[in-house]
């Protein structure tokens, strides 16, 4: 992004958390960040491409990551240990924007709607794909439903946003090593357990 395009971003974040969509006009989003209009259609061709933007931002970097990880690392685990950490920290790096996206969601236009959409499935195939390869590799319980497994991963983690505050008394970092140790405790095997690579992740 140029700087300007990061200024409208920004400004446009802190006007919708506080005034919603509808409330805040292309006017007063130039005139809280100092722009022209012909500043803000230059980079946004209407406001709803600029919410658009914004859910885009965070989907994009968490979707990135675990393509990431399934590159980086071969074994399931340390995949999707890398996933939960990137998955976490996304809610101290990207709040006001996760924030806007809850609040804001229902006015995206069905084209920006499909193309977010489109991303979320993405990521969540990642998860429920790392989650049945550990389960073959012998890394993960046979026994958990791979989908519910997967669900309950996304649904653990996307209720961060609900209570996380960056004050608080846990950083991000601390926040999800708790969250790998609880979900790895709960779908490692026991023989998985004693892998040494692998106990380093778990408390």
């Amino acid at each position: 992004m140029t700087e300007l395009k990061d200024k409208i971003v920004e400004a446009s974040l802190l006007l919708f958390e506080e005034h919603g969509f509808h409330g805040v006009t292309v006017k007063d989003i130039v005139e809280y960040c100092g722009t022209s209009k012909g500043g803000f259609y230059h980079h946004f061709q209407s406001k709803d491409e600029l919410l658009f933007v914004i859910h885009d931002t965070f989907i994009t970097y968490v979707l990135n990551k675990a393509n990431d990880a399934i590159i980086t690392y071969t074994k399931p685990t340390l995949q999707l240990h890398a996933i939960i950490q990137s998955f976490v920290k996304v809610f101290d790096l990207y709040k006001p924007h996760i924030s806007v996206f809850y609040q804001e969601s229902t006015y995206l236009k069905p084209h920006f709607e499909q193309l977010i959409k489109k991303k979320r499935d993405q990521f969540k195939q990642i998860v429920f794909d790392v989650v049945e390869a550990g389960q073959k590799s012998g890394e993960f319980r046979k026994e958990l439903p791979v989908e519910i497994t997967g669900m309950s991963i996304l649904g653990m983690v996307n209720w961060t946003y609900k209570w996380y505050r960056k004050d608080g008394d846990k950083t991000i970092e601390e926040i999800a090593d708790i969250f790998t140790d609880i979900l790895l405790q709960g779908i490692l095997t026991d023989e998985a357990k004693n892998v040494a690579e692998f106990k380093v992740l778990i408390s």
